[in-house]
């Protein structure tokens, strides 16, 4: 056991990545959850978004319109949960769940010719000087481009909805969607908008796993990112600063547990595995005392003729 060859300016430039299909699967489902609809096919959307990027990428050979397409992949799949809770007024949980188990299937039948091939590299964004600064330029400005979309897409969701009109009008159809209907709002218009959202948002996380995290498609290689963004929006109290932290937890305890192993920490290799996790569960459980500031309509169905 060598702790010594962990370099700490490395392993936290590492969970800017390891974090970062997590927090934009999350931001788009908090705005999914803000508009009062609960879409647990987040792993599904993501998987998708995964297979989508992957081979639009290797295709036509530009990172750029792979992600493009694995948003656009991410928000056609959530159209099918429009259409079944928005249109058909299905129960949300039923569906989500059902969407995830379509999207698994969906992206390994269209990843087989994929197994194996090596899709083209992004490139990380170089500013002169100030991304060789010693410790500060490797952790904070030698990253892909997606990583700051992320963080900047967190941003501008708490911006929109703590200080907008539109993210007021979101707010009101989630938490009382009979009195925003009665207002004139229209609810089912705004929660189809939201899903869309989400879903472009959970496509583009599944990109990044398949296209910069690991740079390859395997089946299922969203290994339940999906259903940790899913929690990580509840335990984070619907906040997107605190579903940032969340998010960074969990990216930093990845990365820490694999730079364990590596380093031949003498514990089972099965519980350093799940440890991220476990420890990401435990710590956003305390912190998530709040419990008031869940969307009162969340989750419930919309008739219009109300």
């Amino acid at each position: 056991m060598d702790l010594g060859e962990i370099n700490p300016v490395l392993l936290i430039a590492s969970l800017m990545v390891a974090a970062t299909p997590l927090l934009l699967a999350a931001i788009g489902e908090l705005v999914v959850e803000k508009a009062g609809v609960l879409n647990l096919g987040v792993e599904g959307m993501m998987i998708v978004g995964a297979i989508s990027g992957f081979s639009i990428s290797v295709e036509t050979g530009s990172p750029y319109l792979g992600f493009v397409a694995a948003a656009v992949g991410g928000a056609v799949l959530s159209l099918l949960f429009v259409l079944l809770t928005q249109v058909a007024l299905a129960n949300q949980v039923a569906s989500g769940l059902a969407l995830t188990l379509f999207g698994l299937g969906f992206s390994a039948l269209m990843g087989q010719g994929y197994v194996g091939v090596k899709p083209p590299s992004m490139g990380e964004i170089h500013i002169p000087v100030i991304s060789d600064i010693p410790v500060i330029g490797p952790i904070l400005f030698q990253h892909d481009p997606i990583l700051y979309v992320g963080i900047g897409l967190t941003a501008a969701v708490w911006a929109t909805l703590k200080y907008t009109r539109v993210g007021l009008i979101l707010r009101a159809v989630g938490e009382n969607h009979d009195a925003a209907h009665a207002l004139g709002y229209k609810v089912i218009k705004i929660r189809i908008l939201a899903i869309l959202f989400g879903g472009a948002c959970a496509g583009l996380g599944g990109a990044y796993i398949s296209l910069i995290r690991v740079p390859q498609w395997t089946e299922g290689m969203t290994a339940g990112v999906g259903w940790i963004a899913l929690a990580l929006v509840v335990f984070a109290s619907w906040k997107p600063w605190r579903a940032l932290l969340g998010a960074y937890l969990f990216g930093g305890i990845t990365v820490l547990q694999l730079n364990l192993q590596a380093a031949g920490v003498a514990i089972p290799v099965e519980y350093l595995a799940m440890s991220p996790y476990i420890i990401t569960i435990l710590v956003l459980v305390i912190l998530s005392a709040d419990k008031s500031s869940a969307p009162a309509s969340l989750g419930r169905i919309f008739h219009a003729s109300h």
